[in-house]
């Protein structure tokens, strides 16, 4: 009698939490919205979700050309360069105090650090608070106050503000909130998708990094000429526009609408590090959130963080300083504009999407996340080799090159902040827990961004004696984040051997 009384009533408090968005649109179809249709709906609001985080992540290093003109590559000796720099300094202005004078570049580079700092360390607090709270609501939250900050910097344009800290507090406080970002969105796809085609779907819906990345700069550059306050404060509004649609369409997992999470479920018999990460039984699921310190002795958590680490610090030295070293690399005798190098190491996305595509793929079929990952980052180190040894010799190849690196380097970084992130938040060591997803995505991004931000600090100083050693430097980083995942691929080797040898004994029974 009691379980068909209180059965009734949480049923009724599940659908109250349905967004407001999908109400309306259930009203007025006067129907309810399928399982399919709604694991539609993430994806779309989640894509344009984290594409909005990156896009305004971008524009910092959009506008630095404005704050800081000076910052120019005094090696060219092109023929243009004078009329270039001339029409450079009517377009952008003589700069920006305090960003104009001669320490411009390393106040700018202190920014870069600040927000990464804080964004690495707000987001082990993210992944903590987001398994304790409403997702929709945690994730609201954060898009408009990263959108606010983000305009706030804008701001000190029209407001005409020199003072450094006020960019510097902004900044940091950009950073905190766009902490909140990647917990979330990983853990509610997460809750919507199994683990069997979970890698390559989660590989489609990582490109959202690499067109936020784009996106972010095209909206930024165009705004630039009006002045550098709107290459700041669109991309900000944009993002508090996003944010509400997410309030008002984004479900949080199955159960917050009243459906039952047997679109979830993996296939029986799955072998593996992660079997049966997704067994969970919602008529027995323990709804506490799972603590940092336990999230962190979940198996696996741990060397892929640390992989992460090692494997985030060679992405985002690309990410802020390739188009640096392609402008100041001659490519068949010729250097490139800063636009012109600009454009071309947006290549470097490019061959990121097909690499997270490729990686989720793979480690679908052959369900092994750690072998997949291994793989790709070790298959990087010649990859790297390659263009900085051969790059230079034509455009062609410098692109066949840099497509290769995108894919090889951002394959296993999207595979284990998506796919990996979500299978480990629902490990069977969890025992049907499900409140994990926000805190062990928070511990291996957060891990991973930490080495986000000393990869580009290390570059800026290793970069002023040789760019051969900041190759060495980010070959070594790839190998060191491959060993991490040794003891992990041995175990999924093993289970797959395991599984060969069982089939032939079946066989000849």
């Amino acid at each position: 009698m009691g379980r068909s009384v209180s059965e009734p009533d949480h049923q009724s408090k599940r659908r109250n939490t349905k967004p407001p968005g999908i109400k309306l649109i259930e009203h007025t179809k006067n129907s309810n919205i399928s399982f399919k249709s709604h694991q539609a709906i993430v994806l779309i609001v989640t894509f344009l979700a984290y594409t909005s985080y990156h896009a305004s992540r971008k524009t910092t290093s959009i506008i630095k050309s404005a704050l800081d003109p000076q910052t120019q590559d005094e090696t060219k000796q092109l023929v243009s360069s004078l009329q270039r720099s001339s029409a450079l300094s009517w377009f952008l202005g003589t700069g920006w105090a305090p960003f104009d004078g001669s320490n411009g570049a390393g106040l700018l580079g202190d920014l870069d650090l600040a927000f990464l700092f804080v964004y690495a360390v707000g987001m082990f607090f993210s992944g903590h608070i987001g398994d304790r709270t409403n997702l929709r609501l945690f994730l609201t939250i954060g898009m408009v106050g990263t959108g606010l900050f983000t305009s706030f910097f804008g701001v000190g344009y029209w407001a005409n503000i020199h003072v450094f800290y006020y960019y510097l507090i902004v900044q940091m406080l950009a950073g905190l909130f766009q902490s909140t970002g990647w917990p979330s969105v990983v853990a509610v796809v997460g809750n919507w998708f199994g683990k069997s085609k979970r890698g390559l779907i989660m590989g489609v819906w990582n490109a959202h990094t690499s067109i936020g990345n784009i996106s972010g700069s095209l909206i930024a550059s165009y705004f630039l000429k009006y002045g550098w306050g709107w290459s700041m404060v669109v991309p900000g509004l944009l993002m508090v526009v996003v944010g509400v649609i997410v309030f008002m369409f984004l479900p949080v997992d199955p159960e917050s609408v009243g459906l039952d999470r047997e679109g979830v479920e993996p296939r029986q018999g799955e072998k593996g590090l992660t079997e049966h990460l997704l067994g969970l039984n919602s008529g027995s699921e323990n709804e506490s959130a799972v603590g940092f310190v336990e999230a962190w002795k979940i198996p696996g958590v741990a060397p892929f963080a640390f992989c992460l680490f090692f494997a985030k610090l060679v992405a985002y030295t690309f990410l802020y300083w390739l188009p640096f070293y392609i402008s100041h690399t001659a490519i068949n005798g010729e250097y490139l504009s800063n636009a012109a190098a600009g454009n071309l190491s947006t290549l470097f996305d490019v061959g990121g999407v097909v690499g997270g595509i490729l990686a989720g793929h793979i480690s679908d079929r052959l369900d092994a996340r750690a072998i997949t990952a291994a793989s790709f980052t070790y298959c990087a180190i010649p990859a790297l080799y390659l263009y900085r040894n051969y790059g230079h010799i034509s455009m062609s190849v410098n692109i066949i090159l840099m497509l290769v690196i995108g894919m090889f380097v951002n394959g296993p970084y999207a595979l284990i902040t998506t796919a990996v992130s979500a299978d480990l938040g629902t490990h069977q060591s969890l025992k049907g827990n499900s409140k994990a997803l926000a805190t062990v995505t928070a511990i291996i991004d957060g891990t991973g961004s930490i080495g986000a931000a000393i990869g580009p600090v290390l570059t800026g100083y290793i970069s002023t004696r040789s760019w051969s050693a900041v190759f060495t430097m980010l070959m070594l980083s790839a190998f060191v984040a491959g060993l991490f995942l040794t003891k992990l691929v041995v175990a999924e080797v093993t289970a797959k051997c395991l599984d060969l040898q069982l089939s032939s004994v079946v066989e000849e029974v």
